[in-house]
């Protein structure tokens, strides 16, 4: 009798493992296409229909720099460099500012993807559940980024906030696991980026960009930079639809 019953437990038990595992199958298989679908809606923004002004900041070993920038979709000049060092900038560095932004237009797609590929910095097969609450979904992530190099393959993972009211991706966070080197002679021993991302009637639209590093090049040369770049001031200039 006993040996019958542990029988049906077991039989129980197992029935109820797979129930289990099924379930989290299917969850994680409907946050992924939340994830999708968020990543989508991101790609079908054209920030180019905004005017916006981007503050950016800049400290490489200790040498500070920093800039504001206007974009005006409907001017004759797209954009203006409104400030410099914290003064108002020379003919020179505008005409500068705007040689440097006319190359960026001619070998980079600005519009949709705004320059950052979220379909490629997020594994979207490597995703996993952290923790869910009322407002937030946070599911990790691996990550690759060509730029960095072969060596950093592994040694770099990703985590995602995803905002549900919205159903947008508010927040991506990036960071290393060890040390890595990106280059012959260059190491870096810490790595933190942070995307984060604003919700506005229904275009999903950058609000921070900012990233930390920290290592060494060429074994003598320290590697300490901070940069922060911080969107703003959003108005919609394209045509309005009914």
């Amino acid at each position: 009798m006993m040996k019958k019953y542990c029988l049906l437990l077991l039989c129980f038990g197992t029935v109820f493992n797979v129930i289990a595992t099924e379930n989290i199958t299917s969850e994680l298989a409907l946050l992924k296409e939340k994830t999708n679908r968020a990543i989508i809606k991101f790609e079908q923004t054209d920030r180019m229909l905004w005017s916006y002004k981007i503050t950016r900041y800049e400290n490489e070993e200790g040498d500070i720099s920093s800039s504001i920038e206007q974009h005006s979709p409907q001017a004759s000049e797209r954009w203006l460099l409104k400030q410099i060092n914290g003064q108002l900038p020379t003919k020179k560095q505008i005409k500068n500012f705007a040689k440097k932004k006319q190359k960026q237009s001619s070998t980079t797609k600005q519009g949709n993807n705004i320059q950052l590929a979220l379909r490629k910095l997020i594994n979207q097969e490597s995703l996993s559940l952290v923790s869910t609450d009322e407002k937030h979904i946070v599911m990790a992530f691996n990550v690759y980024l060509k730029k960095l190099g072969k060596d950093s393959i592994g040694k770099l993972q990703g985590k995602l906030i995803y905002q549900k009211e919205h159903e947008f991706i508010e927040k991506i966070l990036i960071w290393n696991n060890t040390e890595f080197s990106p280059m012959f002679t260059a190491n870096i021993t810490d790595l933190a980026i942070t995307f984060t991302f604003v919700h506005i009637n229904g275009s999903i639209l950058a609000k921070k960009n900012e990233m930390k590093m920290k290592g060494s090049f060429a074994y003598f040369t320290e590697i300490n930079e901070t940069s922060l770049d911080t969107f703003s001031d959003y108005l919609y200039q394209g045509k309005q639809t009914q």
